[in-house]
């Protein structure tokens, strides 16, 4: 009773305060009420970054390095180009249901990691899954905003596109708080995810061109060198105050040959040369170099970029080069074929990989799998790969599907199969069913007869793990070795039993199922999904793990923005009707953005 009277007491103080507040807004002069904003929960939980006043913005400086003569961009009608996607035929009603239920659980992930991203992370580059924070990676600019707006497209998630849009007005590209910018990052996930969204949406929202090429202008900047080389690794604030800046003796081959496609379609869309003009004058370096390396055929894992030196001994397909491979039939398909010398680049390359890189594995089960080592030339001349396959390396297969499609080349199409089944298998050898980061495998002796040799694996985990030692049984230490480090049979070493979200598995699964047809390689796929989304799913969103080996890994806290814009794109692709993204009527990026092509198909 006494509880009743003081409520009582307060309520009417209470009621004629609301009263005397609405009455001093409701009187506000014209044009001072607050405006309406249908936004505004992403104020009340969501708000800006912070801004300094006395921070250093990028404006533009003439150039201390001219280009006296851009190089046009190909203009003519396109030539025919192979149609890359398989023609589907209808499919049973069964087959739909269960491939629209794989998809709808697809989606389900995506909007759960994306709610957690617009709970906690919002206007920031990635959400830490399991602490609710956020991280700055990316210059600060919205990372993975940026990178999912088109899979929001994709997906018909209509109310968050439109929230997403609305956000990146906000977006500041003229200045960030991180010393240096990496220009291939930066050209991959922004630039690359602006064009994907404007490209999907038929240009119907100008925002998205209008920030495509206002991020595109200042990294511009960093081209701005002595031989027209970027500086990767852009010191922005230099390029800011009208500084010189130069390139670096040791540039990261990916991030030197994988600008073509976003720079490329800028200069489509804008008729702007010199987007294109920066990145082909790179492209002719490559060109030029690439049968003067220690490997002919192949480029090196670093480049001398300011000298023009392609010394390094170090090759691969992995990370550090893997973009620049998968760019070179690309980027053919973005010109509409105009050009042979991407065509001429990729048949060099591959068959460069082919003779020094391509390994078979020795497996229990006698499967005919391919994976792509590594080599390093101050060995012996002519030496095997090292037996090296890394989840990074996952992306070759699809890429050698494309390029056995669109240059005509269909022998090579076994090939890109033997490399995505790898993939697959790495990912079903594993307790959790997810393949690590990094592992190392026991190669067959012979491409053409490999025979599961028990005796050999034994040797090879001993070769590889127990490194001058010397024991009496060599058989028990070997076995001790292999259940001491959770090794399958066929892995000699897991080196990094990582998963840390990657995408460049189901991109190969993908790819080669809209080029084949085959329905297993749905089946696959949603093996795959579930198991990835078994051991990463937290309360906020989705996790990397540290040990695919361990049924109860511990999750990491941090998911990088190509969960969104790639993995579970793939994902959801791969159970979508085949006229979604056709690859007849797009290109991907290396980060799943998908650029649309000229139109030509025979």
């Amino acid at each position: 009773m006494i509880l009743s009277r003081r409520r009582y007491r307060y309520a009417l103080p209470t009621i004629i305060l609301i009263l005397i507040t609405c009455f001093l807004f409701s009187s506000l002069p014209p044009g001072a009420e607050p405006p309406f904003d249908d936004h505004s929960y992403y104020a009340e939980y969501h708000p800006q970054p912070p801004q300094s006043d006395n921070r250093i913005h990028w404006t533009k400086h003439t150039d201390r390095h001219p280009v006296s003569s851009f190089i046009p961009l190909p203009t003519p009608a396109p030539s025919a180009i192979p149609r890359v996607q398989y023609d589907f035929a209808k499919e049973s009603w069964f087959g739909r249901r269960k491939r629209v239920n794989r998809q709808k659980a697809v989606k389900e992930a995506f909007k759960h990691a994306w709610k957690g991203y617009k709970q906690h992370a919002w206007l920031r580059d990635e959400l830490s899954p399991l602490s609710a924070r956020y991280r700055t990676t990316f210059a600060g600019w919205a990372a993975t905003l940026v990178d999912a707006l088109d899979t929001l497209v994709i997906m018909g998630m209509e109310e968050d596109f439109k929230d997403a849009l609305h956000a990146i007005e906000s977006i500041d590209f003229t200045t960030t708080d991180a010393t240096q910018i990496n220009v291939f990052e930066t050209t991959i996930r922004y630039v690359g995810g602006l064009l994907g969204a404007y490209d999907l949406t038929d240009g119907k929202h100008p925002i998205l061109l209008k920030k495509a090429v206002e991020l595109a202008d200042m990294i511009y900047d960093a081209f701005d060198t002595s031989n027209r080389m970027p500086q990767s690794r852009w010191q922005w604030s230099r390029s800011a105050q009208g500084l010189s800046i130069q390139p670096s003796e040791q540039t990261v081959l990916a991030e030197l040959g994988s600008l073509n496609l976003e720079f490329t379609r800028l200069s489509q869309l804008t008729h702007d040369p010199k987007y294109f003009d920066a990145v082909q004058r790179i492209t002719d370096i490559l060109d030029d170099a690439q049968n003067k390396t220690k490997i002919p055929g192949l480029w090196p894992v670093m480049v001398n970029a300011q000298d023009l030196e392609f010394t390094d001994p170090r090759f691969t397909v992995g990370g550090m080069a893997d973009s620049t491979y998968e760019y070179l039939p690309k980027e053919h398909l973005l010109l509409g074929a105009q050009t042979n010398q991407f065509r001429k680049m990729y048949a060099a390359a591959m068959e460069a990989i082919k003779k020094r890189l391509l390994f078979r594995p020795m497996t229990k089960d006698g499967e005919d799998l391919l994976f792509a080592g590594n080599v390093h030339t101050s060995l012996a001349t002519n030496s095997p790969p090292e037996p090296q396959w890394e989840h990074l390396k996952c992306f070759f297969g699809g890429t050698v599907g494309i390029g056995a499609k669109v240059f005509n080349r269909p022998e090579e199409l076994s090939i890109a199969r033997k490399l995505t089944d790898g993939c697959i298998w790495a990912y079903d050898i594993m307790p959790t069913g997810i393949m690590p980061e990094t592992m190392y495998l026991s190669p067959c002796r012979s491409m053409d007869n490999c025979e599961w040799d028990e005796q050999k694996w034994y040797q090879d985990v001993r070769r590889r793990l127990a490194k001058g030692l010397k024991a009496k049984d060599t058989v028990q230490e070997a076995k001790t070795l292999i259940k001491e480090r959770g090794l399958q049979p066929g892995l000699t070493e897991i080196s990094d039993p990582r998963y840390l979200l990657r995408p460049e598995a189901i991109e190969s699964v993908f790819i080669m199922y809209r080029i084949t047809g085959d329905k297993k390689l749905q089946d696959d796929a949603w093996r795959m999904f579930q198991s990835i989304e078994k051991m990463t799913r937290t309360k906020h969103a989705h996790a990397a793990i540290d040990d695919v080996r361990d049924l109860k890994a511990n999750q990491l806290d941090y998911m990088e923005s190509f969960w969104l814009a790639e993995t579970l794109k793939y994902f959801y692709l791969i159970f979508s009707e085949p006229d979604l993204v056709n690859l007849d009527d797009y290109v991907l990026n290396t980060e799943a953005h998908p650029l649309k092509r000229p139109s030509a198909r025979t």
